[in-house]
Formats: C-alpha cells, structure tokens, sequence
C-alpha cells in the first residue's frame, strides 16, 4: 500500500444518477487519507487521449445533487486493444496514478478486470448502472432513482389510459435484466412485467392474455423490458394487433427518461457509502473487486463473481406482481 500515492477516477458506459456522488465520495476520502487525486475525463477514451485533471475538494462541490457525471462518459473501442491499454497504461505512468476507481457497468468492469491483470494495476470498480444486473450486490447505483422516474411516467400514463381503455405497453431499460420492469410494474400498480429472465420459458404474452388480466378493469398497463429476447413493446404491439385484434394497444418507450434526473436520496447515500469504501479497499490492498452492499453492508465482489455470474431475479415478487394485478 505504501506505494499507492494517488488515485485516478473515471466514470464509463451509460451514465447513471449518483454517479456524481460518487466521484465526490471518492475524491473525498481520498484527499482525506493523504492521496492525490487527478479525475479522468470520457472514460477510457479520455483515458488514452490523456484528459486527466488533478482534483481538490473543490472539484467536487455541489455536485451531490447533479444527475449525469461531471466527468462525461464514452464508449472506447481502442481499450478493447492490447495496443490501446498499453497506451491507458503509459498515459496513468505518466502522471503517477498508481490505482484506479472505475464508476460503471458490466462492460465498464470487465475492461477495468482485463487492465488490471494484464499491468497487475490496483483497481476498484463501483458498480454504476441504472439496470442493477451486477452480481454481488442488493443495488447499483442509480437503480433507485430510475425505479422512481419509471414510476413517475407510469402514474401520468395511467390516467391516459383509463380514460381511453387501452391496453399500455411501456418499455423500460434492461436489455438482459428485468428489474426495472418488474419492480417498476409492482411500484406502479401495473398489471404485469415481461422481463428477460423468464421469457425463455414461457410465452409471456400469451400467458398474459389467457388469465383474462382485463376482466375485471377498463385499461391494463404493462411494462416491458426493452431486451430482443422479449421482443420489446414494439414487437409485442405488434403481435397483440395480429392475435389479438380486439385490444386497443398503445406503446410508449421511456428511453433515456430513465437516465436523467437528481438523484434520491438512498442513490446518494449508496453512492457515497461504496466512493468512500472504494479508498478504503486501496488501502486494504484489494484490487480487481466491486464494491457492493449486501444486507445494508459494504462487501468487496471479484470482478470475475460480479461480471460472470448472472444476478437471479426474485422470483417471489412475480408472484406478489400477478396475485396483486387481479
């Protein structure tokens, strides 16, 4: 640990509420514990075109309450290159940062596990992304407040959709994880959630038609995960005019709705709670884990546990979801 004397922090893939707390947290603890700190802008990409900036605590003031990320985010395919992580690792040599703290998603993490094998590089990852598929951890951050912006969107929906008696399919992000649906479906008093995990398994919107959900109401509200594997609401529109030709169907796609907005209060605390844990980590010597929190506690995740392994959806609030849809 003795040799680890600054810290560089980079945020990476799909921006998340909080993030910003988090970059906060980090900065913070950091020049607390006798580190420097430099702030990485764009990512890996910035990364490589050298975008670096040293931070000081009034880097990261007021900045709590800001949605997004004051370092900006880009997607790199040069990292994905020995060539282009050979020049990353040039460019952190060059201005002395001896560790990382990477802020981002599944693919963010994995290009953070494969940097810090190959140059044996102390890196910490927090997990950053509004879908919650990491493994390792009860929430990511960012999860909460995109939860509360879907649940927004669904209330205003409703009242279009009880005037007219249409059916509603909502998209929500997800492309492999059907949290937001799901949980997004129960916070709003949706009819029903078709998500990924179970898709394979069953015909959801067959399933969905054939328990008579609209017997005992004039409008249903369904939310689906934007994942190819459930075909979108789009596709599912789509099939519903073709197979079902007696609903009036309506889609509505929340997009990056979804992304924006100040982040909650329990996204700010999780966010600083996982920045300050991160140094914390470094200074324990861990390298290549995610910080996550099980239980209300901070956990350290490998890389290879939080990337590899799929997080399981509960499986218990499907059943809450349908028994309460009636």
């Amino acid at each position: 640990m003795s040799d680890i004397k600054s810290i560089g922090i980079l945020t990476s893939g799909g921006d998340a509420p909080g993030m910003n707390a988090a970059i906060r947290a980090v900065t913070r603890a950091a020049i607390f514990s006798g580190f420097k700190v430099y702030g990485i802008y764009r990512g890996y990409r910035g990364l490589i075109a050298d975008e670096i900036e040293e931070f000081s605590t009034q880097n990261v003031s007021n900045i709590i309450q800001r949605g997004g990320t004051i370092l900006k985010t880009a997607r790199c395919k040069e990292f994905q290159t020995a060539e282009g992580r050979q020049c990353a690792y040039d460019v952190l040599r060059r201005h002395g940062i001896d560790a990382l703290v990477v802020i981002g998603g599944d693919g963010s993490l994995t290009g953070a596990r494969i940097f810090g094998n190959e140059f044996s590089f102390p890196i910490v990852g927090l997990p950053g992304t509004i879908d919650n598929d990491l493994y390792g951890t009860d929430s990511t951050i960012g999860y909460d407040t995109a939860l509360n912006t879907i649940m927004e969107c669904v209330d205003k929906i409703r009242d279009t959709a009880t005037s007219h008696e249409r059916l509603f399919f909502i998209e929500v992000m997800g492309r492999d994880a059907g949290f937001l649906a799901l949980n997004g479906a129960i916070a709003s008093g949706a009819e029903a959630a078709i998500i990924p995990e179970i898709s394979t398994q069953v015909d959801q919107l067959a399933d969905l038609i054939k328990s008579g959900f609209r017997k005992s109401k004039n409008s249903s509200i369904v939310l689906v995960a934007e994942s190819p594997i459930t075909g979108g609401a789009i596709g599912l529109s789509e099939r519903v005019k073709n197979e079902y030709p007696d609903y009036d169907v309506r889609v509505t796609i929340l997009g990056h709705l979804q992304r924006g907005g100040s982040p909650t209060a329990f996204d700010r605390i999780i966010a600083s709670r996982m920045g300050a844990a991160a140094v914390d980590a470094l200074l324990d010597d861990q390298r290549n884990v995610m910080i996550g929190i099980k239980n209300d506690e901070i956990v350290y995740v490998p890389f290879t546990k939080a990337i590899k392994n799929e997080k399981p959806i509960n499986h218990d609030l499907l059943a809450t979801l349908r028994r309460l849809s009636i």
